[in-house]
């Protein structure tokens, strides 16, 4: 489990196709270091297990379905990738809970700068449509984010100079995909109401949802 607050920037210094999977290596900076083999990181939003590592890397292992649900399968060395460890029991929750397990894919399809902030949008699979709502929460690369303007399969999110500066995001540029992870609780939300409240529909609409409060 995450919160979807980056610790920590690092760069992919080897990439290796191997079988149906990959291989990834990631250099890190000092302050983020001491991994024991089998812990969990998210590493630009995707849940991984360290399989080995040195004061300064760590390894990964990337099964078919990981390469086939995020944006490692267009991954190459030298990008750079969000990083966090999971969450302990005493740790402080600042964003919103993220699994590090990606929904979708999607892309950058504008970056507008502002006094203050840089506007990204990104469009989505039109299957996310039902989990992504104004001023909802969502994980970008694994970044908790707001959204809004949701509509015609896109959304914007504000990014203020810290996070720009302390994320990938400094890097991106239209064109590029992204990891996307819609928020579990309005996932879990959408679940319920499909199995309790409309039983005989196969989805809820988002106005039924409006409806009862859910959104």
């Amino acid at each position: 489990m995450f919160s979807g607050i980056v610790l920590s920037v690092g760069t992919i210094s080897e990439y290796v196709q191997k079988n149906e999977g990959a291989v990834l290596v990631v250099n890190t900076e000092k302050d983020l270091s001491g991994f024991e083999d089998g812990e969990s990181i998210a590493v630009n939003g995707v849940c991984l297990t360290v399989v080995d590592s040195t004061e300064t890397t760590f390894k990964l292992d990337l099964s078919t379905e990981t390469l086939s649900r995020t944006n490692f399968k267009s991954a190459k060395k030298g990008d750079r990738v969000n990083l966090e460890r999971s969450l302990t029991p005493s740790a402080k929750i600042s964003g919103h809970f993220v699994s590090g397990h990606i929904d979708q894919v999607g892309e950058i399809v504008d970056i507008e700068e502002k006094p203050g902030e840089v506007l990204f949008r990104f469009s989505h699979p039109a299957e996310l449509s039902h989990f992504i709502i104004e001023k909802g929460s969502i994980a970008i690369d694994g970044i908790s984010l707001t959204v809004f303007d949701c509509k015609d399969n896109r959304f914007t999110v504000s990014i203020i100079p810290y996070t720009l500066s302390h994320t990938n995001l400094s890097s991106r540029k239209i064109g590029d995909l992204i990891n996307i992870e819609c928020d579990m609780i309005g996932k879990y939300v959408f679940k319920a109401c499909e199995t309790l409240l409309k039983p005989n529909e196969k989805k809820p609409s988002l106005d039924f949802l409006r409806q009862q409060g859910f959104a």
